[in-house]
């Protein structure tokens, strides 16, 4: 569940902020003042947006934006001359803010987020060169003591892996632990 963290220097435009998100069903997890408290609060969450002003007490909002982890994503308020030098690819409104363009804006990264870590998660992990090598030399002592072709010995891992409820990695592992061992 992606969350909304609100860091803005005076504490009264941050509760305002988080008045108009929850007038609209969007709960905000914490009010911040200063980008260090932001940055504490982050890892404490799974993921989400955070609403910033681009002059904050200890650090500038580009500062702010590299240290987020990427699994936050930054709004900006900021004015229409600030806008213009914001780093390319960052979303931003201008002052004053309309209600609905806040919502609506928070909702369209909120959504955004939601997909791109879903599709990250689907994504099979990348092997490690180690974790490679033990898929390719089991693959060689099948393809060298049965007579496989690299396909076959590939498809045979993979079967293997499948019926046993093992990874491709650990099925090379046991393959290359029997054919050393026997």
């Amino acid at each position: 569940m992606s969350s909304i963290i609100v860091v803005l220097p005076k504490m009264e435009d941050a509760k305002q902020i988080r008045s108009i998100l929850s007038r609209r069903g969007l709960d905000t997890a914490a009010l911040c003042t200063t980008a260090s408290g932001v940055l504490s609060k982050v890892h404490q969450l799974d993921s989400g947006v955070v609403i910033c002003s681009y002059r904050l007490p200890d650090m500038h909002y580009t500062q702010l934006a590299q240290y987020l982890p990427d699994y936050f994503e930054m709004l900006l308020l900021s004015s229409a001359a600030e806008v213009g030098n914001c780093p390319r690819g960052m979303i931003a409104l201008t002052y004053p803010i309309k209600p609905h363009d806040l919502v609506s804006t928070v909702e369209m990264m909120l959504a955004q987020l939601e997909r791109r870590l879903k599709k990250k998660k689907t994504m099979p992990k990348k092997r490690t060169e180690q974790e490679q090598n033990y898929i390719n030399n089991a693959k060689w002592v099948l393809m060298e003591r049965n007579h496989m072709s690299e396909e076959e010995a590939f498809r045979y891992i993979q079967k293997c892996s499948m019926d046993s409820g093992t990874n491709m990695v650990e099925t090379a592992q046991m393959i290359l632990l029997l054919i050393y061992e026997g």
